[in-house]
């Protein structure tokens, strides 16, 4: 059906417009706006004065003056509300408070080992609610939650299936919603970390990436033009249980050979298990930042096996280049701590391997935001739905 747009409709749009250049671009002033939509300079003064009675701009005082009176500047008033992101890790939870431009207000880490659903979930409202009880006063309060989680989720936020965690048709989304009384959003935690990355990290001024989010496990987030990529029921992005070793290891998601059995945190955890430097330990004082801190040391072993991940982390990446071909691809997440051990081996296999045509363009880069991609990816869902009632999209 075709849009037909009355007067109500128009003012919506005008008034999504004026908002995104006043997020975007400030400190802005009214005339300044007209000029880059077009909008009378009329209609953008009106527009302004709704946004300000909203409590979602504010007046800075004058700018520089091009010829005539100084122009009054505005601001998109970025503590009007705040949002929750959460990275639900295998064995961690990273609990973040922003306002509404990502900033992180207040973060809470939360380590943990082999929980059931009840206890993880126990932790999880613990969580909320300490960086919750954090939140300044504000006008709009807290916005939203927004959780990323390593599985599959459906569209309506149903977490099918998460391997790692041993969790299936969970309705977490339900349970937090209850009982935090705010909107509640759950998406794959490679996607929102590709959301991350690309609104706060590496990937800002990219169309075509790819985030490989490596942690106990392997998934990716895929952006195509600019835009998310799900899939035709938003299951996309389990690369990290595509099969490299075909006779390989059996996986949790019933597969053999996955991508992640032989790259990931838990492949690192599981083959340090055998070297010398560990032999008769306690499998408990085996952890990353360890093995990381051996590396440092000098311990060949330990620089081995991080060359052998490595290694297996550039053929899954080269498989990923020979797929979407894309512009730029960030690892991160846990294992992007140990770049300095790992990108060598990384870039050899893509160096070695790919055609000269797909590297031609290719940018291959760890993420600028560490562990919080995820986080600020799920904090912006929240976000993004606070504000869509002022969005128009025309089909």
């Amino acid at each position: 059906m075709p849009v037909t747009g009355d007067q109500s409709l128009i003012k919506k749009i005008n008034q999504s417009i004026v908002l995104e250049m006043i997020r975007n671009h400030c400190p802005i002033s009214r005339a300044q706006i007209a000029e880059l939509t077009g909008l009378t300079k009329g209609t953008v003064s009106t527009i302004v004065n709704d946004l300000m009675k909203d409590h979602l701009v504010y007046e800075i005082g004058p700018g520089r003056s091009s010829g005539g009176r100084r122009p009054v500047m505005l601001m998109f008033n970025k503590v009007a509300g705040y949002a929750v992101g959460v990275d639900l890790g295998v064995n961690y939870l990273l609990t973040v408070l922003t306002d509404l431009q990502g900033n992180i207000v207040h973060e809470q880490i939360t380590p943990y080992q082999d929980l059931t659903y009840e206890e993880i979930l126990s932790l999880l409202k613990k969580d909320l609610r300490t960086v919750i009880d954090q939140a300044p006063s504000s006008t709009y309060g807290i916005i939203g939650i927004g959780i990323g989680i390593p599985g599959i989720v459906g569209n309506d936020g149903t977490i099918l299936f998460a391997p790692n965690l041993g969790w299936k048709d969970v309705d977490l989304k339900g349970v937090i919603h209850n009982e935090f009384q705010v909107p509640v959003w759950i998406d794959n935690e490679a996607n929102t970390g590709a959301l991350g990355e690309k609104l706060y990290g590496a990937g800002q001024e990219a169309s075509n990436l790819v985030y490989v989010s490596v942690g106990i496990g392997i998934g990716t987030g895929i952006v195509l033009n600019g835009e998310l990529y799900k899939g035709i029921s938003g299951f996309s992005g389990e690369i990290g249980h595509t099969t490299i070793e075909v006779n390989g290891k059996k996986c949790r998601c019933g597969n053999k050979g996955c991508w992640e059995l032989y790259a990931s945190e838990h492949a690192l955890m599981q083959q340090a298990k055998f070297l010398s430097i560990f032999r008769g330990g306690d499998d408990r004082e085996i952890n990353l930042e360890t093995l990381i801190r051996l590396a440092d040391e000098g311990h060949t072993e330990v620089i081995n096996l991080f060359n052998q991940v490595g290694e297996y982390l550039g053929v899954g990446t080269m498989n990923l280049i020979l797929s979407f071909n894309p512009e730029l691809v960030i690892i991160g997440n846990r294992l992007s701590k140990a770049q300095p051990w790992i990108v060598n081996p990384i870039k050899k296999v893509l160096n070695n391997r790919l055609m000269p045509y797909h590297r031609e363009k290719l940018r291959v880069e760890f993420s600028s935001l560490g562990v919080y991609s995820s986080a600020l990816g799920a904090s912006s869902l929240a976000i993004s739905n606070f504000f869509s009632h002022s969005k128009v999209t025309l089909e």
